[in-house]
């Protein structure tokens, strides 16, 4: 999609269509619309759409009025899902041109880039394997702010640059696992990093061996396909302050449950537990464009999680690269296992604040549902921070409890250190509490994303399949930080 902006009155705008905010309450009277309102066919509730052919006044072709709700519930996350919904339906309308007019409190830069978000995630659809010559995009979308000034290119194009990272990231959630093996997540790694000027290493079976990292070692051997653990540093230019951020992805590139296996009914989602480490490559992508003041470093352990000859047994002792020991309870509870390799393995290389995300549990879909991200923190400061950057993209996150009753009640075994599962109750809360063994006194956070990094069912503003959350917050966690 090109994105373009235009500085003209509305009236003077030349494309397919112009799309025009629509507050709940204010009559909108250009455009002929005004015995619309009259009648009560419009009354610019949220996400109300309304479309005008040939409109009086103006040049463009059409005009779609997108309800916008009550002004005072007005914010970029719902601006984001305005623009998205606007171009989905015009998209599937075989609307080639979209214009979006931002006035009065809306013409400002955080609007500005949300409506450029909302128009580049809304054009995702995840058919890339779909044959036949009827799929339909919107070719260009322009953002028409009257007079602005010259802050609405920089607005556009940061826009512009954290959208297509998050469907980068989508991109590789809805890969197979046949075709999105760990050697093929480590090979899309380093193309992305050479292209935007990171630093990328792949750490192999041999090194992993050399490193003692026994608990991901250990998932890994049911598979045919060799684990990769992606190692890919930001540095800025000039550094501000000592803090030094790792961000840590679950990497399972498909997700069986090993011995301890799955069932039938909905295994062909399993593809998506790797979106934890995806979303951590999309905001690497992000932030080497946008370049944040502190050093970033992501740590992506993957593996494909299989029930081979060699595979891992429920009872099996597994020594992690702490130098802990695990008893594997369960071997589809895997994705902790690889984190607290990769979480050792991050402070061990000087990371002073830690996030990482994963789709962890069934667990945290259970107590939030579909709607919050589980975020887990052992500092408080840290906590706020990713709290404050998720408000503001709008990627909804609840703090949920990491008490040390949880592991004392729950987290035992006779035979290690630690179980890897720690049974039927507080299940996200005990997976918390096992990662935090590992993140040790270094400040963490822990996003439990199951429930929130793929979309069931299609809404107005996006489609069916992998959501990139909670990749907008980290773009932001990092580019505001502030020792």
């Amino acid at each position: 999609m090109q994105i373009a902006i235009e500085r003209n009155p509305l009236d003077q705008v030349d494309t397919e269509t112009l799309v025009v905010v629509v507050p709940e309450g204010r009559k909108e009277e250009r455009f002929g619309a005004a015995g619309l309102f009259d009648q009560g066919e419009v009354a610019g509730k949220s996400l109300e759409l309304t479309l005008l052919h040939h409109p009086a006044g103006v040049v463009a072709r059409r005009v779609l009025l997108v309800g916008a709700g009550k002004p005072e519930k007005w914010n970029s996350g719902e601006l984001r899902k305005l623009a998205a919904t606007a171009v989905r339906h015009l998209k599937s309308k075989s609307i080639k041109q979209v214009a979006l007019a931002l006035e009065g409190s809306l013409a400002n830069p955080e609007f500005a880039a949300a409506a450029v978000e909302g128009a580049i995630l809304g054009d995702y659809d995840p058919d890339r394997y779909k044959t036949g010559n009827d799929k339909k995009s919107i070719e260009s979308f322009t953002v028409v702010t009257e007079g602005a000034g010259p802050w609405l290119e920089q607005a556009a194009r940061q826009g512009q640059i954290i959208a297509e990272a998050q469907n980068f990231t989508r991109n590789l959630v809805n890969e197979p696992g046949n075709l999105l093996t760990p050697s093929k997540v480590a090979e899309a790694a380093r193309q992305m990093a050479a292209e935007y000027g990171l630093a990328c290493e792949v750490l192999d079976r041999a090194r992993m061996e050399v490193l003692g990292m026994g608990a991901l070692l250990g998932v890994a051997q049911g598979s045919a396909e060799p684990p990769a653990f992606i190692v890919m540093r930001y540095q800025p230019a000039s550094a501000r302050g000592s803090a030094h951020l790792g961000l840590v992805g679950k990497g399972v590139t498909f997700d069986t449950g090993g011995i301890s296996i799955k069932p039938a009914d909905g295994m062909e989602k399993m593809k998506y537990d790797m979106a934890g480490g995806a979303s951590m490559l999309g905001a690497m992508r992000a932030l080497a464009q946008l370049k944040p003041p502190i050093p970033v470093t992501l740590f992506m352990p993957c593996v494909e999680n299989m029930p081979g000859s060699r595979a891992q047994r429920p009872g099996d002792i597994v020594t992690a690269m702490s130098g802990k020991t695990i008893e594997v309870i369960n071997t589809d509870a895997e994705g902790r296992l690889i984190l607290a390799d990769a979480l050792t393995y991050a402070r061990k290389q000087g990371c002073t604040h830690l996030v990482d995300a994963a789709t962890l549990t069934g667990a945290i879909v259970v107590a939030l549902g579909h709607l919050n991200v589980g975020l887990f923190a052992s500092d408080d400061g840290l906590r706020d921070r990713v709290l404050a950057a998720a408000k503001a993209e709008g990627e909804r996150m609840w703090p949920m409890p990491l008490e040390d009753d949880y592991k004392e009640t729950y987290l035992k075994s006779a035979f290690a250190d630690l179980p890897n599962v720690g049974g039927r109750w507080g299940g996200a809360i005990t997976a918390a509490m096992f990662l935090k063994e590992f993140a040790e006194d270094t400040p963490w956070v822990h996003l439990d994303i199951a429930g929130t990094a793929w979309i069931d069912e299609s809404k107005p503003y996006t489609a069916k399949g992998p959501s990139g959350v909670p990749m907008r917050t980290l773009v932001r966690l990092a580019m505001e930080w502030k020792d």
